[in-house]
């Protein structure tokens, strides 16, 4: 089987290496010249993420790439902890979060992708998709085209192979919100200590979430996620924009202060429901088809690689495999854009909101929290895969392991 995947991030990195894992033939078309790159903050991988990597035979790179988070602590604007609970996985679970840069971990995936046999190929915008007899051809807008009998859009929340697949497909909308991530380093808030890893904090400030995390080496790793009803200029957000709007809440004001880099702001956006994920030679995987947020967006994208790897290895064609994903992954997804939609509720809420969640949130987190949350991670896409554990199922000189340019 031939397969193109459009996208090199971590859906398409991922779908590559799980695709290599059942014997097809793939190349990656990404748009910008280095897939991994700076792009992004941080990202934090849960337990039902990182069981589907361990099936590809790189979860140990993953963690190599990170550092492990254990826990996960939720505070009120004034101070008071709402919550603490492991994070990412239930209290029995052994394997641990796992957070690092999303440059690291698309780097990591698509160095795994190449060893196994993967190509990709930089510098490539797709522009357009056919039918061509059995086949589907590619259309980029350097006028390069190639065909494969399957094409996997793995090019995030503004995929044009969404567009392909259902003009009218819903297009991202501004959700409100918009996100600043940063490096801080030498914080001292009454004498806590900031330079021991391991615990993911989420302050749920007056004007939006403010997320930190203590990283080994002494820094501290930051977000702010601002609520805004209305889309604001991002080149007027400036570091002292953010000191003003998280001066009440000391820990983040602590950090805002000690700040030694700062990314360009972005917007948050959302999708409604993606109603077309497949025809019969074309299939979303990760944000192009769901971006979920609530910190699953890359596990969920994972799950989707091994989902339609296993599909395609079950099912008899490519159009009952790509139907038999769909099915396999509809409920999971709705779900989780559901908890996504309560989570950025929570950041965004108004004084009475507040007061509410304060009162709440302690109680449900005590006695819910962990039933609320097992069905997301003890979900294991990969139980019993046979090409998971399989050592001859990738044969590496099957396809060239080099990444090109796109004038290679």
């Amino acid at each position: 089987m031939q397969v193109i995947v459009v996208g090199g991030g971590v859906a398409g990195a991922t779908s590559a290496l799980a695709l290599r894992r059942i014997g097809a033939e793939v190349t990656v078309y990404e748009a910008y010249a280095d897939p991994a790159g700076s792009v992004g903050s941080f990202v934090s991988l849960a337990t039902n993420g990182l069981k589907a990597l361990a099936a590809l035979g790189c979860l140990e790179a993953v963690q190599t790439a990170g550092f492990e988070v254990e826990w996960q602590r939720l505070w009120a604007d004034s101070g008071r902890l709402l919550g603490d609970t492991p994070r990412g996985r239930l209290p029995d679970e052994p394997l641990r979060s796992i957070t690092l840069k999303r440059g690291r971990l698309v780097e990591t995936l698509r160095d795994k992708a190449i060893a196994s046999g993967a190509r990709i190929v930089t510098g490539e915008r797709l522009v357009g998709a056919t039918r061509v007899g059995a086949k589907a051809r590619a259309e980029f807008e350097s006028g390069r085209t190639a065909e494969a009998d399957l094409l996997v859009g793995a090019d995030g929340i503004w995929s044009a192979t969404r567009r392909i697949l259902d003009p009218g497909a819903p297009e991202p909308v501004y959700a409100g919100l918009f996100t600043v991530s940063g490096v801080a380093r030498g914080v001292d808030v009454d004498g806590a200590t900031f330079n021991q890893p391991g615990t993911f904090n989420m302050v749920f400030g007056r004007n939006g979430a403010f997320i930190y995390i203590p990283v080994p080496g002494g820094d501290v790793w930051w977000t702010a996620q601002v609520s805004a009803a209305e889309e604001p200029d991002l080149n007027a957000v400036d570091l002292e924009v953010l000191k003003g709007l998280y001066r009440r809440e000391k820990v983040p004001s602590a950090l805002l202060g000690a700040v030694t880099t700062m990314q360009r702001p972005t917007l948050m956006h959302v999708l409604a429901e993606v109603p077309v994920w497949h025809d019969e030679q074309i299939v979303l995987v990760g944000d192009s088809g769901h971006p979920v947020g609530a910190g699953q967006g890359a596990s969920m994208a994972i799950e989707d690689a091994v989902v339609l790897a296993r599909s395609l290895e079950d099912a008899p064609d490519i159009p009952a495999a790509l139907a038999a994903y769909d099915a396999a992954r509809r409920k999971r997804i709705a779900k989780m854009v559901r908890s996504a939609s309560t989570n950025r509720d929570a950041k965004t809420a108004g004084p009475v909101a507040r007061r509410v969640r304060n009162v709440v949130m302690p109680v449900f987190v005590m006695l819910f929290y962990e039933r609320a949350t097992a069905w997301l991670f003890t979900h294991e896409v990969a139980a019993g895969w046979r090409s998971a554990v399989s050592s001859g199922a990738v044969s590496s000189g099957a396809v060239p392991s080099e990444a090109v340019s796109s004038g290679a």
